[in-house]
């Protein structure tokens, strides 16, 4: 039987507060999964699919001093780390789009500004701030806070390296401790850096990714589980599905607190309306990623293609082939801008943007599409005009990514159990 810890808040500088969730049960499974600065104690119930409570509370763990017996969700924050340049942003997105189709190398253009959301990770005794990734599925340290070797810290002597277009590390894998709110696996494989790049600000990554990323990157080994299949193996979370609620900035703020992991089940307070889901795609450009097929891409009503696209947290904006960007641009009136690489318009569009996944058609409204006006100066914008999270994702290759600015509006499901992702309307 679990305990259910309680999280109390420790707010980071100049942060906004997201929060992580998982589902923990008081029995574990029968066989694992094959692969893959001030204390608050408030406590909020909230009603949860397939639930009859849940208790919500918010960051560093601690343990109740009794059992209890039920399901219950748990919360802990991740903050998002902006970025204050919109060509840094899509730097940083365009090389990842790079190392997508096997064009970059550690060589590749590293942005250190970037759009990020950040988990605060406990690794052994010390505390990380970590990428919260379903683009990759290693878990490293020590791209900036130094890994500090203790009593559950292991070494394999095994060296690990990955590369991201927007950044590499390269280091030794290690096994230790690592917990995510009150979520914790003992003998995690993890990177610990000796030399990375284009980290910034954050100490590396927490990869959700499929597990198939991770493929050569640990030597001597094939792949190593990620930490939600080893939540999964052990029994702490009864499905290995991961839920993703993120939530515009509203007006000039950055810093909003309005995000949300969940690991191990959905939370239905987090979206209205049912799930749609489509199998995950087996498609030789993003079927080792999240991938999903889109069978129709439509700006009003003008059809402007359709394909298969990586649905990634550790991208910025929306990336659509080329043949359907050019089409968005005539249909809308757009072109792409010199200064910023986004597509500008002198008025303001007026069609919906949308896509169908699984037979549901996913729309955005101009709002959901544009950047606010009042952000402009957040992301280095000048002069007059409208501009578009969408952009263009190439003509080859991986070509088309489902990135931030649409999970902003949508809630996603990252179902291992079942390789299906789900959507459905952000409440």
């Amino acid at each position: 039987m679990m305990l259910i810890p309680s999280l109390h808040v420790h707010p980071a500088a100049h942060r906004s507060s997201k929060t992580v969730q998982f589902l923990r049960h008081s029995h574990p499974l029968a066989s694992p999964h094959p692969h893959q600065p001030t204390p608050s104690s408030s406590v909020t119930m909230v009603n949860f699919n397939a639930l009859t409570s849940a208790i919500v509370l918010s960051f560093a763990v601690s343990t109740l001093a009794s059992p209890v017996a039920r399901e219950s969700f748990v919360t802990h924050p991740i903050t998002k780390k902006a970025s204050k340049s919109i060509t840094a942003t899509l730097a940083k997105d365009q090389a990842r789009l790079a190392k997508y189709n096997s064009a970059a190398s550690s060589s590749a253009t590293v942005i250190n500004e970037v759009d990020s959301y950040i988990a605060q990770v406990k690794v052994g005794t010390q505390t990380f701030d970590l990428i919260v990734d379903t683009g990759s599925s290693n878990t490293w340290v020590g791209a900036n806070t130094k890994f500090s070797k203790g009593s559950t810290g292991v070494s394999t002597g095994k060296s690990v390296s990955v590369s991201y277009g927007s950044g590499s590390f390269k280091g030794t894998e290690y096994t230790d401790t690592v917990t995510l709110g009150s979520a914790t696996v003992t003998s995690q494989s993890i990177g610990v850096a000796s030399s990375a790049t284009g980290f910034d600000g954050v100490d590396g990554i927490i990869g959700f990714g499929p597990v198939d990323l991770t493929e050569d990157t640990v030597s001597g080994v094939s792949t190593v589980p990620t930490f939600l299949d080893n939540l999964y193996s052990k029994g702490t979370i009864s499905t290995e599905v991961l839920g993703v609620s993120f939530a515009p900035e509203s007006g000039s703020d950055d810093d909003d607190a309005n995000g949300e992991l969940t690991l191990g089940g959905t939370d239905s307070s987090k979206y209205t309306g049912s799930i749609t889901y489509a199998a995950k795609s087996t498609s030789s450009s993003v079927g080792p990623y999240w991938g999903v097929a889109v069978s129709a891409i439509k700006y009003g009503s003008t059809s402007l293609g359709s394909g298969s696209g990586i649905v990634d947290t550790g991208t910025t904006l929306i990336y659509i082939p080329s043949s359907a960007y050019s089409k968005f641009l005539s249909a809308s009136g757009g072109k792409t801008d010199s200064s910023t690489g986004l597509a500008k318009f002198s008025k303001k569009p007026t069609g919906t943007f949308s896509f169908t996944i699984g037979g549901k058609v996913l729309s955005l409204t101009p709002a959901q599409y544009l950047v606010p006006t009042a952000q402009y100066s957040n992301f280095g914008i000048s002069g007059s005009g409208y501009y578009s999270w969408i952009n263009d994702g190439g003509s080859s290759g991986v070509d088309f990514i489902i990135g931030q600015k649409f999970l902003e509006n949508y809630y996603s499901v990252f179902d291992t159990t079942n390789s299906r992702i789900g959507f459905a309307t952000a409440a």
